[in-house]
């Protein structure tokens, strides 16, 4: 087995050089080539832009600025001797079949024997590209195709050719899941390969029946988003952030390779993209698609008129009430039975997607838990195609179907006629080649868990506590929305009294995409309408009790962020003895943008942690980590990568980073084994060395400063006076020691006081309406 630390991107426009910035995320040296220029001084000046460019786009490519170092360019002809020293070699220039096997012949001549070889491809014929390399370069070499961007996009699909050895197959594929963080499928050798190939059909699909139903793109993608358990983008505007050309070029690589007349018809370019593009408007990256925006208002295509209208919020009377369900499977059923144009259109696009999908899966893919995979993980569609049809009653939709004059796939009649009427039978599978089924294999480093799990010891509608093996138990916050309330405080309690007596440690994380939005601000704001202070006096120091039991817990508590982990969120962890954040983890403490300040023990744990990094250091050494501290808690900086969170100091150079969310369970699980088998001893509870009035009064004028230039607000300063006379410690002496408790009165005091500000009020309501920060 190969281990692969090196690796070599042949190719740096925008797949080229994205590839390489995940490659960089995960550790990796990275070399990033492209051609050299004629006429151009600089031979390596087209490595060199994109290397630079790494650093400007949007979303962010690299976890940090700083991994732009591990990146390092080359050209063609100067550098490649150097491929000689690296285990993986991508090439990813243009999809051109010639210029692809033109450049792999050039990589033979320098390549050591070993090396992974593959070609990063979203639909040309694997097996093309290598025809005329040496059979040990073919054992070596296979498909990748990476979805865009690569560092957010969690699908990676592989195309073993029929020469690649399983061992290279494997090797990419562990390295891929582990390193990468990637969901890996195999498939077949065939145009498009999975993902595109049924996504492609399934964006055309809805053309057609825009023939019959014609709805605007706007009504389409109103229909076709979550409602139909697809990505908000749903449609059109998906298409415009691919790009049209590129979309045109995916459907015409299905059609110029299909013998399937129908496929072939299926797969025309639809008129209204050809249109726009004659017209040069390729959606986001000409600001001009099927949508524009035009003065800031958003604007959609009239397909009639040809013509540009302001998009307004559809409201749509059949679908208001079905819409509140939240079973994917029961709302679709709920609409296919509405006898109007809108049930009868979505039932026309979800069937024909079944049906396609299910004609061509023997072809495209070795099993359909690969194909469901790839739709969810590559389209962030919420089931995958066999999932959805067993949710909506395989047996039920086949008679349908029928009656509609359809014709279905032999092998699903086949299965029917031997009994088999699902897709999935427990943890099992229907397989492709001989309908039988099969266990779902899942990575060793999986511990699937979601409320429902068995194991469950105890919960409630914030959160449950369940028994994850090795004596090891997992708090999992499951709150609607991800906010902090008293039922996921009652959870906690009872899970560190639990612990404490019955467990080797305990785990924190959450269910969905993010971990926490912080506390319940729905709660605080009733209770400020009605005046009640006493009731939000009495809630945060509840909040700060309970999270202080976790740092004075008999047993190790482990967090395990991930996605959004904000304010409250943010402090659940802090306390913990070690934190394994997911990769994609975005941490900050951000009260200020509802006109408040932390008061879950946030100042105070942070405080504690520029204790323990200066090792008790005197003010004048803490005094730049303290204003840090400010800085990032009164601009309310939320960090874009788990890694980034470490400067912000939300996680320690000792805190672990997971890059596949799927394993971070796991990790966090053995990061408490670890702690408990190195004889965990709960931390001693220590003074906190402070900066005091001076130093409060330095942040301070640093914050006025700021209100004389128009940075911030009358209010934003009010706000910053109370951050800073908090991380000071208050009236007190520089150095003096002050108890943690003392800290967080502190904090308490000064929530009470911002929260009673109309403004905050202001800042508060507006946060819960609009889901953005008001600056007022």
């Amino acid at each position: 087995m190969i281990e692969i630390k090196q690796v070599a991107v042949l190719g740096a426009g925008v797949m080229g050089r994205a590839i390489a910035a995940h490659f960089a995320n995960a550790g990796l040296t990275t070399y990033l080539f492209d051609r050299v220029p004629e006429n151009e001084l600089n031979r390596n000046i087209l490595a060199a832009n994109a290397k630079e460019s790494l650093l400007r786009e949007k979303p962010l490519p690299l976890f940090s600025s700083s991994l732009v170092s591990s990146i390092h360019i080359g050209n063609f002809e100067d550098d490649f001797h150097k491929l000689a020293e690296v285990d993986w070699i991508i090439e990813a220039v243009v999809e051109d079949e010639s210029i692809k096997q033109q450049l792999l012949a050039k990589v033979e001549q320098v390549w050591n024997g070993k090396s992974i070889l593959s070609s990063n491809t979203s639909g040309i014929s694997v097996h093309k590209i290598i025809n005329d390399r040496s059979t040990s370069f073919q054992q070596h070499f296979l498909g990748t195709h990476f979805f865009n961007p690569p560092r957010y996009m969690k699908l990676l699909e592989l195309i073993p050719t029929k020469h690649t050895l399983p061992a290279i197959t494997q090797e990419v594929q562990q390295f891929a899941e582990e390193r990468l963080g990637k969901g890996v499928v195999i498939g077949r050798d065939t145009p498009n390969f999975i993902a595109n190939r049924i996504g492609t059909y399934g964006i055309q699909v809805i053309f057609q029946a825009m023939e019959k139903w014609p709805f605007s793109p706007a009504m389409v993608d109103e229909l076709t988003g979550p409602l139909l358990g697809r990505p908000k983008s749903a449609t059109f505007r998906t298409l415009d952030l691919v790009g049209l050309d590129t979309y045109a070029h995916v459907v015409k690589n299905v059609r110029e390779h299909s013998s399937d007349q129908a496929e072939i018809t299926a797969f025309q370019t639809p008129v209204a993209i050809q249109k726009l593009i004659d017209e040069g408007a390729l959606g986001e990256k000409t600001k001009k698609g099927f949508y524009r925006k035009n003065k800031n208002v958003i604007q959609a295509l009239d397909l009639q008129s040809w013509e540009y209208h302001d998009r307004k919020k559809l409201k749509i009377p059949e679908l208001e009430q079905i819409k509140r369900e939240k079973n994917l499977a029961a709302r679709l059923q709920a609409i296919f039975q509405i006898d109007h144009d809108i049930g009868h259109f979505l039932w026309y696009i979800t069937k024909k997607t079944l049906l396609y999908t299910a004609t061509y899966a023997p072809v495209i893919a070795h099993q359909i838990l690969d194909i469901d995979r790839a739709m969810r993980w590559g389209f962030n569609w919420d089931l995958g195609p066999f999932e959805l049809w067993d949710q909506l009653g395989l047996e039920n939709t086949i008679e349908r179907m029928k009656k509609e004059g359809e014709t279905i796939p032999a092998w699903i009649e086949k299965s029917l006629a031997d009994g088999k009427t699902s897709f999935y039978e427990q943890d099992r599978f229907l397989t492709l080649d001989d309908r039988a089924y099969k266990p779902i294999m899942e990575h060793p480093r999986i511990i699937p868990l979601t409320f429902q799990s068995p194991g469950k010891i105890k919960g409630n509608q914030g959160a449950s506590l369940f028994d994850i093996g090795d004596d090891v138990a997992c708090f999992l916050f499951h709150s609607p929305k991800q906010a902090i309330g008293n039922d996921a405080l009652e959870m906690l309690d009872y899970a560190v009294s639990e612990v404490a007596s019955n467990y080797r440690g305990l785990v924190l994380t959450g269910t969905g995409s993010n971990f926490s939005v912080g506390a319940n601000l729905l709660m605080m704001l009733m209770f400020v309408e009605d005046e009640d202070y006493d009731a939000i006096d009495l809630m945060i120091r509840r909040f700060q009790s309970t999270l202080g039991s976790l740092r004075t817990c008999p047993r190790p508590v482990v967090a395990a962020p991930h996605g959004l982990t904000l304010g409250g969120g943010v402090e659940m962890c802090l306390p913990a003895d070690q934190i394994q954040a997911s990769a994609e983890t975005y941490m900050g403490l951000v009260e200020v943008g509802v006109g408040l300040i932390p008061a879950g023990g946030g100042c105070k744990e942070l405080l504690l942690r520029i204790d323990q990094q200066t090792n008790r250091a005197r003010a004048r050494v803490i005094e730049p980590f303290v204003h840090k501290a400010f800085e990032n808690i009164g601009q309310a900086k939320v960090s874009t990568s788990g890694l980034e969170a470490k400067s912000y100091t939300y996680l320690r150079q000792q805190d672990g980073i997971t890059m596949n969310r799927d394993f971070l369970l796991h990790d966090a699980k053995q990061a408490v084994l670890h702690l408990d088998r190195s004889n965990y001893q709960a931390p001693n509870p220590i003074k906190i060395p402070v900066l005091g009035s001076n130093g409060a009064n330095t942040m301070k004028l640093g914050a006025y400063q700021f209100l004389k230039s128009g940075y911030i607000s009358e209010h934003d300063y009010k706000i910053a006076t109370k951050l800073a006379y908090v991380l000071a410690g208050g009236e007190v002496p520089e150095d003096t020691l002050v108890d943690p408790a003392y800290l967080l009165d502190l904090e308490r005091e000064a929530f009470l006081s911002l929260i009673g500000e109309p403004k905050t009020q202001a800042r508060m309501a507006h946060m819960l309406r609009t889901g953005k920060p008001l600056r007022n």
